[in-house]
């Protein structure tokens, strides 16, 4: 194959009969012949040369573009992701701050309730001894039983006693109040207690004038549902109960519905209460007159006798010194 390559490139030379050997391509330059299989070759050679050169070009221009394109998507992706990461930062730091005023205010919550706790603990108490003071009171009065703490329904059953000691009819339902003020729920209350236990007059005693309603004060015996209602305080309630006493026997005599058929009875009761009250402020105002009245006895007294004092320790000139005896005695 290497032999027939040779022959195929070299001719014998015209000019040495052979004794000499030319290439081809050699004989053709002499002869002012182009090798055109030649020239194709190199032109077919330089044209992949400038096209792998171009398409080179063209790779390394697309890769630019590439590169400047992802570093261009890069930025815009990181900086995306930095407004991301700067809003879920400020999301979680004001998420934290309101957890934190969350907690804060479960904080105080949790303490205005252990307070507000104990006040009520403290003011169960303070009605429990409210409660239990005015049973004490209540059995240290003559003619007067009163039962044990009720556990529903009322805070005790009050009756006057039978001349063998037995409580009789009818029973009154008692229900302290200390309250600021009395509300008509609490009217309400009482009259359903009432009703649930079958009696038929109950008291709402309330621990001070002061917190018993204008209506209150003004109707201090009234008729509600069915149930007589007295609404009184701790320092009304015996007076009342004496005041009382004569219509509740007469109600074991002739039935408990006695104010119900006498009306006038009734009428005269109800307005029996407010003028009683009336009257026991008109007393109390006198009271005080009479202890400001003593109160300044006293003290004039003790001024007129602080004067006396003070008089009789002044020494009083006679009459010889009142006339001059000092200058007669010098003139003698």
């Amino acid at each position: 194959m290497d032999r027939s390559s040779e022959v195929n490139d070299t001719i014998e030379c015209p000019l040495c009969c052979g004794v000499g050997k030319l290439k081809r391509t050699e004989v053709l330059d002499r002869l002012g012949v182009k090798d055109f299989a030649r020239v194709a070759q190199l032109s077919a050679e330089e044209a992949f040369r400038l096209l792998t050169q171009k398409h080179s070009h063209d790779q390394q221009n697309v890769w630019s573009r590439f590169e400047t394109e992802l570093v261009k998507r890069t930025a815009e992706i990181r900086e995306c992701h930095s407004e991301e990461l700067r809003t879920a930062k400020s999301e979680r730091d004001d998420l934290t701050r309101r957890i934190e005023a969350s907690l804060r205010e479960l904080a105080d919550l949790r303490e205005r309730n252990q307070a507000l706790e104990s006040e009520l603990s403290k003011g169960a108490r303070i009605g429990k001894r409210e409660e239990m003071d005015f049973a004490d009171e209540a059995r240290s009065w003559a003619g007067i039983a009163i039962s044990e703490k009720l556990p529903k329904n009322g805070d005790f059953i009050l009756a006057y006693r039978s001349p063998n000691g037995d409580p009789t009819e009818p029973k009154i339902l008692i229900d302290n109040k200390d309250k600021s003020v009395i509300a008509e729920s609490d009217i309400d209350k009482l009259v359903r207690d009432a009703r649930e236990r079958s009696i038929v007059v109950a008291a709402l005693v309330a621990r001070e004038e002061s917190q018993l309603r204008q209506v209150d004060r003004e109707s201090r015996w009234s008729r509600k549902d069915g149930i007589w209602l007295l609404r009184t305080t701790r320092q009304w309630l015996a007076r009342d109960l004496d005041l009382l006493k004569p219509i509740f026997d007469r109600m074991r005599v002739h039935g408990v519905d006695l104010l119900d058929r006498n009306t006038l009875v009734a009428d005269e009761l109800r307005r029996t209460f407010p003028e009683i009250d009336r009257m026991e402020k008109e007393i109390g105002k006198a009271a005080k007159a009479i202890q400001s009245v003593s109160a300044l006895v006293v003290r004039y007294r003790e001024r007129l006798r602080e004067l006396c004092d003070s008089v009789a320790n002044t020494k009083v000139p006679s009459k010889w010194e009142r006339d001059g005896g000092i200058r007669q005695t010098g003139g003698i």
